[in-house]
Protein backbone atom coordinates (compact mmCIF):
# COMPACT_ATOMS: atom_id res chain seq x y z
CA UNK A 1 0.00 0.00 0.00
CA UNK A 2 2.82 2.35 0.91
CA UNK A 3 4.66 1.55 -2.33
CA UNK A 4 1.49 2.24 -4.32
CA UNK A 5 0.99 5.67 -2.73
CA UNK A 6 4.67 6.41 -3.31
CA UNK A 7 4.29 5.46 -6.96
CA UNK A 8 1.28 7.75 -7.32
CA UNK A 9 3.23 10.58 -5.72
CA UNK A 10 6.14 10.10 -8.14
CA UNK A 11 3.77 9.92 -11.11
CA UNK A 12 2.04 13.13 -10.07
CA UNK A 13 5.39 14.82 -9.62
CA UNK A 14 6.49 13.74 -13.10
CA UNK A 15 3.22 14.93 -14.62
CA UNK A 16 3.62 18.30 -12.92
CA UNK A 17 7.18 18.59 -14.23
CA UNK A 18 6.05 17.73 -17.77
CA UNK A 19 3.16 20.20 -17.66
CA UNK A 20 5.50 22.88 -16.32
CA UNK A 21 7.96 22.26 -19.15
CA UNK A 22 5.15 22.46 -21.69
CA UNK A 23 3.92 25.72 -20.17
CA UNK A 24 7.41 27.24 -20.29
CA UNK A 25 7.94 26.14 -23.87
CA UNK A 26 4.56 27.48 -24.98
CA UNK A 27 5.10 30.89 -23.39
CA UNK A 28 8.57 31.28 -24.92
CA UNK A 29 7.29 30.14 -28.31
CA UNK A 30 4.38 32.57 -28.41
CA UNK A 31 6.73 35.29 -27.20
CA UNK A 32 8.92 34.75 -30.26
CA UNK A 33 5.84 34.77 -32.49
CA UNK A 34 4.63 37.94 -30.79
CA UNK A 35 7.92 39.73 -31.42
CA UNK A 36 7.74 38.69 -35.07
CA UNK A 37 4.19 40.03 -35.45
CA UNK A 38 5.26 43.30 -33.82
CA UNK A 39 8.14 43.65 -36.28
CA UNK A 40 5.80 42.95 -39.20
CA UNK A 41 3.22 45.40 -37.91
CA UNK A 42 5.79 48.15 -37.37
CA UNK A 43 6.47 48.17 -41.12
CA UNK A 44 2.90 49.26 -41.76
CA UNK A 45 1.84 51.29 -38.74
CA UNK A 46 2.98 52.95 -35.52
CA UNK A 47 2.98 50.67 -32.48
CA UNK A 48 1.14 52.08 -29.47
CA UNK A 49 -1.33 50.93 -26.80
CA UNK A 50 -4.09 50.58 -29.38
CA UNK A 51 -2.19 47.94 -31.35
CA UNK A 52 -3.56 44.44 -30.65
CA UNK A 53 -0.12 42.99 -31.39
CA UNK A 54 1.39 45.08 -28.62
CA UNK A 55 -1.42 44.26 -26.18
CA UNK A 56 -0.79 40.57 -26.74
CA UNK A 57 2.98 40.97 -26.42
CA UNK A 58 2.65 42.75 -23.08
CA UNK A 59 0.31 40.03 -21.83
CA UNK A 60 2.85 37.37 -22.78
CA UNK A 61 5.76 39.24 -21.22
CA UNK A 62 3.84 39.82 -17.98
CA UNK A 63 3.04 36.13 -17.71
CA UNK A 64 6.67 35.20 -18.38
CA UNK A 65 7.97 37.58 -15.71
CA UNK A 66 5.25 36.44 -13.29
CA UNK A 67 5.68 32.72 -13.96
CA UNK A 68 6.19 30.94 -10.61
CA UNK A 69 7.09 34.20 -8.89
CA UNK A 70 7.34 33.65 -5.15
CA UNK A 71 4.92 35.41 -2.84
CA UNK A 72 5.92 37.44 0.17
CA UNK A 73 5.56 35.75 3.54
CA UNK A 74 4.19 37.98 6.31
CA UNK A 75 4.94 37.84 10.03
CA UNK A 76 1.84 35.71 10.53
CA UNK A 77 2.98 33.11 8.01
CA UNK A 78 0.62 34.17 5.24
CA UNK A 79 1.89 34.48 1.69
CA UNK A 80 0.88 37.60 -0.24
CA UNK A 81 1.03 38.05 -4.00
CA UNK A 82 3.93 40.00 -5.49
CA UNK A 83 4.24 41.63 -8.89
CA UNK A 84 7.14 41.17 -11.28
CA UNK A 85 7.90 44.87 -10.76
CA UNK A 86 9.07 44.06 -7.22
CA UNK A 87 11.62 41.70 -8.75
CA UNK A 88 12.64 44.02 -11.60
CA UNK A 89 13.49 46.98 -9.39
CA UNK A 90 15.81 44.76 -7.32
CA UNK A 91 17.40 42.67 -10.07
CA UNK A 92 17.89 45.64 -12.44
CA UNK A 93 19.24 48.04 -9.83
CA UNK A 94 22.72 47.86 -11.42
CA UNK A 95 21.53 49.05 -14.84
CA UNK A 96 22.88 52.51 -15.58
CA UNK A 97 21.31 54.84 -16.47
CA UNK A 98 18.11 53.43 -15.00
CA UNK A 99 14.48 54.49 -15.28
CA UNK A 100 13.43 52.61 -12.13
CA UNK A 101 13.52 55.71 -9.93
CA UNK A 102 11.43 57.60 -12.49
CA UNK A 103 8.81 54.85 -12.46
CA UNK A 104 8.71 54.82 -8.66
CA UNK A 105 8.17 58.58 -8.53
CA UNK A 106 5.32 58.64 -11.08
CA UNK A 107 2.17 60.08 -9.51
CA UNK A 108 -0.42 58.50 -11.79
CA UNK A 109 0.65 54.88 -11.21
CA UNK A 110 0.15 53.40 -7.77
CA UNK A 111 0.10 49.60 -7.75
CA UNK A 112 3.09 47.38 -8.44
CA UNK A 113 1.30 45.94 -11.48
CA UNK A 114 0.80 49.43 -12.92
CA UNK A 115 4.44 50.34 -12.31
CA UNK A 116 5.54 47.15 -14.03
CA UNK A 117 3.41 47.95 -17.06
CA UNK A 118 4.72 51.51 -17.16
CA UNK A 119 8.27 50.15 -16.95
CA UNK A 120 7.71 47.84 -19.94
CA UNK A 121 6.45 50.72 -22.06
CA UNK A 122 9.20 53.10 -21.00
CA UNK A 123 12.08 50.69 -21.66
CA UNK A 124 10.54 49.79 -25.03
CA UNK A 125 10.55 53.46 -25.99
CA UNK A 126 14.15 53.66 -24.75
CA UNK A 127 14.97 50.50 -26.78
CA UNK A 128 16.48 48.87 -23.66
CA UNK A 129 14.08 46.07 -22.71
CA UNK A 130 16.57 43.36 -23.66
CA UNK A 131 19.29 45.15 -21.69
CA UNK A 132 17.20 45.15 -18.51
CA UNK A 133 16.18 41.49 -18.90
CA UNK A 134 19.80 40.46 -19.52
CA UNK A 135 20.95 42.36 -16.44
CA UNK A 136 18.29 40.68 -14.31
CA UNK A 137 19.24 37.22 -15.59
CA UNK A 138 22.92 37.84 -14.82
CA UNK A 139 21.98 38.41 -11.19
CA UNK A 140 21.15 34.73 -10.75
CA UNK A 141 21.32 34.90 -6.96
CA UNK A 142 18.52 37.47 -6.82
CA UNK A 143 16.51 35.67 -9.51
CA UNK A 144 16.82 32.40 -7.61
CA UNK A 145 15.58 34.10 -4.45
CA UNK A 146 12.49 35.54 -6.15
CA UNK A 147 11.35 32.58 -8.29
CA UNK A 148 10.35 29.01 -7.54
CA UNK A 149 11.84 25.97 -9.22
CA UNK A 150 10.56 25.55 -12.76
CA UNK A 151 10.17 29.27 -13.41
CA UNK A 152 10.96 30.54 -16.89
CA UNK A 153 13.41 33.09 -15.48
CA UNK A 154 15.42 30.21 -13.99
CA UNK A 155 15.32 28.14 -17.18
CA UNK A 156 18.29 27.91 -19.54
CA UNK A 157 16.15 29.27 -22.37
CA UNK A 158 15.62 32.54 -20.50
CA UNK A 159 18.81 33.79 -22.15
CA UNK A 160 17.18 33.20 -25.54
CA UNK A 161 14.32 35.40 -24.38
CA UNK A 162 16.69 38.34 -23.97
CA UNK A 163 18.13 37.67 -27.43
CA UNK A 164 14.63 37.58 -28.91
CA UNK A 165 13.75 40.93 -27.36
CA UNK A 166 16.73 42.62 -29.04
CA UNK A 167 14.71 42.72 -32.25
CA UNK A 168 12.28 45.17 -30.64
CA UNK A 169 15.04 47.81 -30.58
CA UNK A 170 14.32 48.46 -34.27
CA UNK A 171 10.75 49.60 -33.52
CA UNK A 172 9.86 53.17 -32.58
CA UNK A 173 7.19 52.71 -29.92
CA UNK A 174 4.87 55.50 -28.82
CA UNK A 175 3.02 55.24 -25.50
CA UNK A 176 1.21 57.47 -23.08
CA UNK A 177 2.17 56.59 -19.51
CA UNK A 178 -0.80 58.45 -18.04
CA UNK A 179 -3.51 56.11 -19.28
CA UNK A 180 -5.95 54.35 -17.00
CA UNK A 181 -5.05 51.00 -18.54
CA UNK A 182 -1.88 50.83 -16.47
CA UNK A 183 -3.80 50.68 -13.19
CA UNK A 184 -6.01 47.78 -14.22
CA UNK A 185 -6.11 45.01 -11.64
CA UNK A 186 -7.07 42.26 -14.10
CA UNK A 187 -4.29 39.86 -15.04
CA UNK A 188 -3.05 39.89 -18.61
CA UNK A 189 -4.82 37.44 -20.93
CA UNK A 190 -3.03 36.05 -23.98
CA UNK A 191 -4.85 35.73 -27.28
CA UNK A 192 -3.39 32.65 -28.97
CA UNK A 193 -5.49 33.04 -32.11
CA UNK A 194 -2.88 34.92 -34.19
CA UNK A 195 -0.32 32.18 -33.57
CA UNK A 196 -2.40 29.17 -34.58
CA UNK A 197 -1.11 27.22 -37.55
CA UNK A 198 -4.54 27.20 -39.18
CA UNK A 199 -3.97 30.64 -40.71
CA UNK A 200 -4.78 30.56 -44.40
CA UNK A 201 -1.85 30.52 -46.77
CA UNK A 202 -3.28 33.46 -48.75
CA UNK A 203 -3.07 35.68 -45.70
CA UNK A 204 0.45 34.50 -45.04
CA UNK A 205 1.51 35.25 -48.60
CA UNK A 206 -0.15 38.65 -48.47
CA UNK A 207 1.58 39.43 -45.19
CA UNK A 208 4.95 38.40 -46.64
CA UNK A 209 4.37 40.57 -49.70
CA UNK A 210 3.45 43.56 -47.56
CA UNK A 211 6.52 43.02 -45.42
CA UNK A 212 8.85 42.87 -48.43
CA UNK A 213 7.21 45.90 -50.02
CA UNK A 214 7.72 47.81 -46.79
CA UNK A 215 11.35 46.75 -46.60
CA UNK A 216 11.93 47.77 -50.21
CA UNK A 217 10.41 51.17 -49.52
CA UNK A 218 12.63 51.62 -46.49
CA UNK A 219 15.72 50.67 -48.50
CA UNK A 220 14.69 53.03 -51.28
CA UNK A 221 14.22 55.84 -48.76
CA UNK A 222 17.64 55.16 -47.22
CA UNK A 223 19.21 55.09 -50.70
CA UNK A 224 17.64 58.43 -51.61
CA UNK A 225 18.82 59.99 -48.36
CA UNK A 226 22.35 58.66 -48.95
CA UNK A 227 22.27 59.96 -52.54
CA UNK A 228 21.12 63.40 -51.38
CA UNK A 229 23.86 63.49 -48.76
CA UNK A 230 26.41 62.44 -51.40
CA UNK A 231 25.30 65.24 -53.74
CA UNK A 232 25.40 67.73 -50.89
CA UNK A 233 28.92 66.69 -49.89
CA UNK A 234 30.12 66.82 -53.50
CA UNK A 235 28.70 70.34 -53.87
CA UNK A 236 30.39 71.41 -50.63
CA UNK A 237 33.72 69.99 -51.85
CA UNK A 238 33.33 71.84 -55.16
CA UNK A 239 32.62 75.13 -53.38
CA UNK A 240 35.59 74.65 -51.06
CA UNK A 241 37.87 73.90 -54.01
CA UNK A 242 36.65 77.03 -55.80
CA UNK A 243 37.24 79.11 -52.67
CA UNK A 244 40.67 77.56 -52.27
CA UNK A 245 41.58 78.33 -55.88
CA UNK A 246 40.70 81.98 -55.22
CA UNK A 247 42.51 82.16 -51.92
CA UNK A 248 45.83 80.74 -53.19
CA UNK A 249 46.55 83.62 -55.65
CA UNK A 250 45.45 86.13 -53.03
CA UNK A 251 47.80 84.55 -50.53
CA UNK A 252 50.69 84.69 -53.00
CA UNK A 253 49.91 88.33 -53.78
CA UNK A 254 49.86 89.19 -50.08
CA UNK A 255 53.17 87.42 -49.54
CA UNK A 256 54.73 89.34 -52.46
CA UNK A 257 53.27 92.57 -51.12
CA UNK A 258 54.69 91.82 -47.70
CA UNK A 259 58.11 91.15 -49.22
CA UNK A 260 58.01 94.39 -51.21
CA UNK A 261 56.91 96.35 -48.15
CA UNK A 262 59.71 94.86 -46.08
CA UNK A 263 62.24 95.76 -48.78
CA UNK A 264 60.85 99.30 -49.04
CA UNK A 265 61.06 99.76 -45.29
CA UNK A 266 64.65 98.52 -45.33
CA UNK A 267 65.61 101.03 -48.03
CA UNK A 268 63.87 103.87 -46.21
CA UNK A 269 65.67 102.94 -43.01
CA UNK A 270 69.03 102.99 -44.77
CA UNK A 271 68.24 106.38 -46.33
CA UNK A 272 67.24 107.81 -42.96
CA UNK A 273 70.45 106.52 -41.39
CA UNK A 274 72.46 108.13 -44.21
CA UNK A 275 70.66 111.47 -43.73
CA UNK A 276 71.27 111.33 -39.99
CA UNK A 277 74.99 110.76 -40.58
CA UNK A 278 75.18 113.71 -42.99
CA UNK A 279 73.46 115.99 -40.49
CA UNK A 280 75.85 114.90 -37.79
CA UNK A 281 78.82 115.71 -40.06
CA UNK A 282 77.43 119.16 -40.81
CA UNK A 283 77.06 119.88 -37.12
Amino acid sequence: MASRSLGLHVARKQDAARSGAVERRNLLTVCRFSVKTLLDRSCLDTIDDSSPEFTNFVSILEQILSHRLKGQTTWFGYETHRSFWDYVKVACSKVSPSCIHSIESMENVHSSRAKGRAWIRLVLMEKRLSEYISSALRDFKTTRRWYEDGAIMLDEEAGLLADTLIGLNTIDFSFCLKGEGLNGSCPAVIDYTPYLKSIQSENSISSDEDRWVCRCKRLEQKYRMALEQKCYLEEMVRLREAQLSQVIPQNKALQQRLTDTHLSHTLEKEQLEYIVLELQDQL
